[in-house]
């Protein structure tokens, strides 16, 4: 009996000794049955797991091949031999003569050329009391177990449900560690040991990082639970586009695809339309319906970076480019993107010293009416004074606005220059309305440009109906949610007008003038331009001016150059314009010299209008 005991403690030492080693599961198991032969003459150990109600062979050494690979996959039941039997009943199964016994009828054809006779099957159990394997004793003469053989089946089932357990939990250790808990892709880990392992390889390869549009927009109007539907279901999708192609979720939206076998930028392409073409189309998520498009961007392995910061840096500098140019399309990287973000970030920087230093200013152009050319109010524009004190406009750092925090350190600043001078301009009695400012996505986000404003112009005693807040459709496009409609119409309600910037150059110019809280409509100078010289150009303005009329929505033109385009306006009914044929952006001092001399009088009814 110590001998026995022994024996059994060498086999378990050599068990866990394999596991501790992390020697994969089916490695243990052929271990396991060999030691368990060695001390056990006369007998064939296999070991089954049972998995969705089927058998799958894990180790059976001395079992020819041909037959572990027959009995796999084969669904367990009632009358399965003795180890499809015995995880049907969950419980042992001992079978003596194989040729005779009913539970080997459909499969002694399989046993009995190979010399097995009898068959003796333990069901192994999980923590849960499920079957999730069996141990077999496979015999050479019709007989049953000993009692030394009793002894060691009881020690192997419960050896074998530790090892089994121990597998189950390291397999779920690693999926939490290398896959997506929600869309089940690889995640960000696994992406860098394959990026690591291929860039060590060397082989060409491509990298595709993926944004999902509006998803934000659908988490905030629909539930975050809508959104996830949406990001499982385009990460399914993404799956199909072919086994070239690793799929894998960085958090978030964002998605990064590494494209195997991808020589030159037309196969990155051609990859990346396979991969717009998959993830397209509607999505069901809960009662409502979503119209899925994602956008690209993608850089080359050895073309355009040989390190996984670089090609990184480079991908993500093309789906940048793709976000601002070709939203719902692919970009491949091109040197001069680097170059554009680079200059992006100088500009970033270089507004932070100007906005430290105090040399970003409003200049003001004047809004007419253009039947009289009187001053009805003033349109601010961000202006730079460079430390040689030349003036630049806001074109030379519009780059940098796209920096959040700048953009909303930039509004601020506007707004207490604004503020002051509106002071100053009511002070001195100057006829005057309005004054426009411009504000961006940042300021919406950041959530508090309501109070920001209130509090800006309280500090100077102006009243909000003196403010115009333009707001051009990139800002609300953008982010494509409901947070910018509700910070404007609370703005409304205390007073200010609302313009829309830029009319028409959007592509749903038309949805926004339904959705969008707005009392003033501005032309877009590219229409303005073209009056006289085409038709199209024409037929477009008379169309707003009408829109904006049945609206009861007021007009701008912007852009107004010549004598020409202002006659054109007048005589298609448009009352407001502005434009370098009236004034270019001046000082405070300066716009309120004009104001005095070309301001509209008090007597003229207030508000018939706006600045932009």
């Amino acid at each position: 009996m110590a001998g026995n005991t022994e024996l059994l403690l060498r086999v378990q030492t050599d068990v866990l000794e394999a596991v501790a080693r992390g020697q994969g599961l089916a490695e243990v198991g052929d271990i396991f049955c060999r030691r368990i032969e060695n001390c056990v003459p006369g007998v064939a150990c296999s070991i089954l797991l049972i998995e969705d109600g089927k058998v799958h062979s894990l180790a059976g050494p001395t079992l020819p091949n041909a037959y572990c690979s027959a009995i796999d996959g084969i669904s367990v039941g009632p009358c399965v031999g003795s180890c499809g039997t015995a995880a049907w009943r969950g419980e042992p199964v001992l079978v003596t003569d194989i040729e005779t016994d009913p539970l080997w009828a459909d499969y002694k054809a399989l046993a009995l050329p190979l010399g097995l006779q009898a068959c003796w099957s333990s069901p192994i159990h999980n923590s849960d009391g499920q079957v999730v394997a069996t141990f077999a004793f496979n015999y050479d003469t019709k007989r049953g177990p000993s009692d030394f053989e009793r002894e060691v089946v009881a020690t192997c089932v419960h050896l074998c449900a530790l090892v089994i357990e121990h597998e189950n939990v390291r397999v779920k250790n690693q999926r939490l560690a290398y896959f997506d808990a929600l869309t089940g892709l690889p995640n960000r880990a696994h992406f860098n040991a394959a990026l690591a392992e291929r860039i060590l390889v060397g082989d060409p390869f491509g990298l595709i990082l993926l944004d999902i549009d509006y998803l934000k927009l659908v988490n905030d109007s629909i539930g975050h639970a809508a959104g996830d539907a949406l990001l499982c279901v385009i990460a399914d999708r993404l799956r199909q586009c072919g086994p070239d192609i690793l799929v894998c979720r960085q958090g978030g939206d964002e998605i990064a695809m590494l494209v195997s076998n991808c020589a030159d930028h037309a196969n990155l392409a051609a990859a990346a339309a396979r991969v717009l073409s998959a993830a397209a189309g509607m999505v069901a998520v809960g009662d409502q319906t979503v119209d899925a498009h994602v956008t690209l961007g993608g850089a080359l392995f050895g073309v355009d970076g040989v390190d996984s910061d670089t090609l990184c840096q480079n991908a993500d500098f093309a789906l940048y480019q793709a976000k601002q140019t070709h939203r719902g399309g692919y970009v491949g990287f091109r040197p001069d993107l680097r170059t554009e973000m680079v200059e992006r970030i100088a500009t970033v920087r270089r507004l932070g010293v100007a906005l430290n230093e105090g040399r970003l200013i409003p200049h003001y152009q004047p809004i007419v009416r253009l039947e009289t050319a009187e001053i009805v109010g003033v349109e601010a524009l961000a202006r730079m004074v460079m430390p040689d004190g030349t003036i630049v406009s806001a074109s030379a750092f519009q780059s940098g606005l796209e920096d959040p925090r700048v953009a909303c350190d930039l509004t601020a600043r506007m707004l207490e220059h604004v503020a002051r001078d509106v002071r100053a301009w009511l002070d001195a009695g100057l006829p005057f309305q309005h004054v426009g400012i411009n504000v961006t996505t940042g300021d919406f986000r950041r959530g508090d440009l309501a109070e920001r404003i209130q509090k800006t112009f309280a500090r100077q005693n102006v009243p909000l109906e003196h403010l115009v807040l333009e707001v051009n459709e990139a800002v609300f496009m953008g982010d494509s949610d409901q947070t910018v409609p509700r910070a404007v119409e609370a703005l409304r309600a205390q007073g200010l007008l609302v313009a829309l910037d830029d009319f028409g150059t959007g592509y749903a110019s038309l949805t926004h003038l339904l959705s969008f809280p707005v009392d003033i409509i501005k032309i877009d100078r590219s229409f303005v331009e073209r009056l006289g010289v085409d038709q199209p150009s024409g037929v477009v303005t008379r169309a707003i001016l009408d829109i904006a009329r049945q609206l009861d929505m007021r007009v701008v033109a912007e852009g107004i150059e010549t004598g020409r385009q202002a006659d054109i306006l007048s005589g298609y009914g448009c009352q407001m314009g502005q434009g370098y044929l009236f004034s270019r952006p001046v000082s405070a001092d300066d716009v309120a010299a004009m104001l005095q001399l070309f301001g509209q009088k008090p007597d003229l009814p207030r508000r018939v209008s706006a600045s932009a």
